[in-house]
């Protein structure tokens, strides 16, 4: 008899330690990846590409705030193609971040303080 209880007693604490273990593997599964950068840099599925600081990526609603999108613009004498930085929020709706469908999300890469994009951030937030 007091075999069967410690044999069910040992089995009790296993299968908790198994519990618990896979609840801690899923909660650090969950965790948010810390960017090493102010800016990130998120393509989407349709192939756009926004600059801008991602909050929440991992989770179900991430947000992207102080966006920036390339623009390229033709002049129709040269026919020269120029890119520019455009800062979002001047659309007519005025907004000011960006909630994205993680789903949409294909990758996120860190800006470089050094790089010609954060340069032009920097350039515009001066202003």
């Amino acid at each position: 008899m007091f075999e069967r209880g410690r044999f069910f007693a040992g089995t009790v604490v296993v299968l908790l330690a198994i519990i618990a273990g896979t609840l801690v593997y899923q909660q650090v599964g969950r965790a948010s990846p810390k960017f090493p950068t102010d800016f990130q840099a998120v393509l989407l599925t349709t192939g756009q590409v926004y600059y801008g600081r991602l909050r929440g990526f991992g989770t179900a609603y991430p947000v992207l705030t102080d966006v920036f999108y390339v623009k390229s613009q033709m002049d129709s004498n040269t026919k020269q193609v120029t890119n520019i930085l455009v800062r979002r929020g001047n659309e007519w709706h005025g907004p000011d971040r960006m909630y994205l469908n993680p789903g949409h999300i294909v990758v996120v890469e860190p800006v470089s303080p050094t790089s010609q994009v954060a340069k032009l951030i920097a350039e515009q937030q001066s202003k």
